[in-house]
């Protein structure tokens, strides 16, 4: 086995994750999984020794994902067989209905947001990296990933139960006799 195959493989974990996020269902993660891999081998030439691989898998899966996508959207089909599939179970409630959540918020947000914080949140990618995978500037890659956290924080209603705790750790009653007083002078 080449260096290139073994490096390939060590890499198939990552691109599983990042595909079952993206498509939000394990068949089609596992069919984007597999073309981008049938891509890579028959691309092998293209690959540069010394650079980043990862990063190179990851713009052959979002190309593809990217393919794919408008390929659906223009043949108008919808997988109803396959939704239920990405329900995770566990024993503990709470997590499994803060991953409820975080799944459905990240399904409202944009594609490149979701794309961007899946990409630098969940794979730990660089910002550059992302924005090799992702063919924009840099400076694309910081706007939409602060818009996307922001929407995601929304959507998850993190803003107004920080927003909450922080006004109750800040909160000194205004006619305490113990909170110092101020005087405003003209």
């Amino acid at each position: 086995m080449t260096d290139f195959h073994h490096r390939l493989e060590q890499e198939i974990p990552r691109l599983r994750r990042y595909a079952r996020a993206l498509t939000r269902n394990a068949v089609r993660a596992d069919d984007l999984v597999q073309e981008t891999l049938v891509r890579a081998l028959r691309k092998e030439h293209l690959w540069q020794a010394g650079t980043n691989l990862r990063a190179w898998l990851f713009t052959i899966m979002h190309n593809q994902n990217v393919n794919d996508v408008r390929r659906a959207m223009r043949d108008d089909t919808v997988d109803l067989e396959n939704c239920s599939e990405s329900l995770t179970a566990t024993t503990d409630p709470t997590a499994s209905r803060q991953l409820r959540e975080l799944d459905h918020a990240l399904a409202q947000l944009p594609e490149e947001h979701r794309q961007l914080i899946l990409l630098v949140g969940l794979e730990g990618m660089s910002y550059e990296d992302a924005a090799a995978i992702l063919d924009v500037p840099i400076g694309t890659i910081r706007s939409r990933l602060s818009r996307g956290r922001e929407s995601l924080r929304k959507l998850m209603d993190m803003e107004a139960k920080s927003a909450t705790s922080a006004d109750v750790r800040n909160f000194t009653p205004r006619h305490s006799t113990d909170a110092p007083q101020i005087v405003a002078t003209s």
